[in-house]
């Protein structure tokens, strides 16, 4: 058995889950700190919410360990039930009882002094702003009121670890950045370890310390935001946070030969298909003018002549989409701020070499 970590709130270690003849979750590893925020990104289907369910206890993993304070609650030989694993948990439903009034809701699992059980039970609602709705049932409140009483339900017994799955997908945008800024600053203050799961990149960038990226079962990449925007580990792992350009060519003397200009292409190999990828903030364009092509310079390589397809205004960004060479490709450019050239309208177009990612074919 490996050495249990004492920061580790949450632990699982190798844990596999087979439906039939498929690994819906596939040697996960993860470990979440107290105080941290760890979020399972990743496409419908990849087995983000199964691990949930399994640290949960409602699915029993088949092989594995989850420890949560470095104690075991489920492997081979132990699987302590739901109710005593000290966990809290929020999904996209709120799962509030109806005929329970709201503190009611949020002081359903705590036992022991009513006097302090009623204290912190006032403590959260203040913290939420839902004082004012202590006496209202939950077919009084709003989608969003509704899930700020889910919090402090969740946070009432103060749990070890909170599970969010897709909390809050049901909220309209215009509800859902203040919520989830609101949700985040009490879990901070609680200190408590958070397991989130979505399948969408803004906000998993925006709530989390460390990001899993999943894919059919695995997690591909563990890391900072930062490291995972900035340091992707293959191209799905780029176009999960963006969209992106692709330039294919082969290995030829330690670089990419394509119409852009070589490319290195570090650790692979001779006559090795490779793809450069760009995300669209990160193209270059330059105004045709007289029809000279700026100079070819090594950061930014070979310019190509681009003529807009199609320019759109998408509010604080404009996105052009450019037909590129002989065979007229098309790429994608954003731009800062309100710029629709016409259709037609000539650009040169550059790759700058450190904001390009290159990874081998397959």
């Amino acid at each position: 058995r490996a050495q249990v970590r004492d920061d580790l709130k949450l632990d699982l270690r190798l844990v596999s889950r087979r439906l039939d003849w498929r690994a819906v979750v596939d040697d996960v590893s993860l470990g979440v700190a107290r105080g941290q925020l760890t979020c399972l990104l990743g496409p419908s289907g990849c087995g983000k919410s199964t691990t949930l369910r399994m640290v949960a206890g409602v699915e029993r993993q088949n092989a594995g360990e989850i420890l949560v304070d470095g104690r075991v609650i489920s492997d081979s030989h132990t699987h302590i039930p739901p109710e005593e694993r000290q966990i809290g948990l929020m999904f996209q439903d709120f799962a509030l009882f109806p005929h329970l009034r709201v503190r009611e809701n949020v002081g359903f699992g705590l036992s022991g002094d009513k006097m302090a059980a009623r204290a912190r039970v006032d403590e959260l609602l203040d913290r939420v702003g839902l004082t004012q709705f202590t006496n209202a049932y939950p077919h009084e409140l709003s989608g969003g009121e509704q899930q700020r009483v889910a919090l402090p339900r969740a946070l009432a017994p103060r749990p070890s670890i909170i599970l969010m799955d897709e909390p809050f997908s049901g909220l309209d945008n215009r509800l859902r950045d203040g919520i989830r800024d609101d949700t985040l600053r009490v879990l901070r203050d609680e200190g408590t370890a958070v397991l989130l799961v979505t399948h969408e990149p803004e906000e998993a960038m925006r709530m989390a310390d460390r990001i899993a990226l999943m894919r059919e079962g695995k997690i591909v990449q563990d890391g900072t935001p930062y490291e995972l925007y900035s340091r992707p580990v293959d191209r799905n792992a780029v176009a999960f946070f963006s969209d992106i350009n692709v330039v294919t060519g082969k290995v030829c003397g330690g670089q990419i030969d394509t119409a852009f200009g070589r490319f290195d292409a570090p650790g692979m190999g001779e006559g090795d298909a490779a793809e450069i990828v760009i995300r669209p903030q990160h193209v270059r364009v330059e105004f045709f003018r007289n029809g000279t092509a700026p100079n070819a310079t090594p950061s930014h390589g070979t310019p190509m002549e681009a003529q807009v397809d199609r320019a759109r205004f998408m509010g604080g960004k404009s996105l052009l989409e450019l037909r590129v060479g002989p065979n007229g490709d098309l790429f994608r450019a954003a731009m800062p701020g309100v710029f629709t050239p016409e259709p037609g309208t000539q650009f040169w177009m550059t790759l700058p070499r450190s904001r390009c990612f290159v990874f081998p074919v397959g």
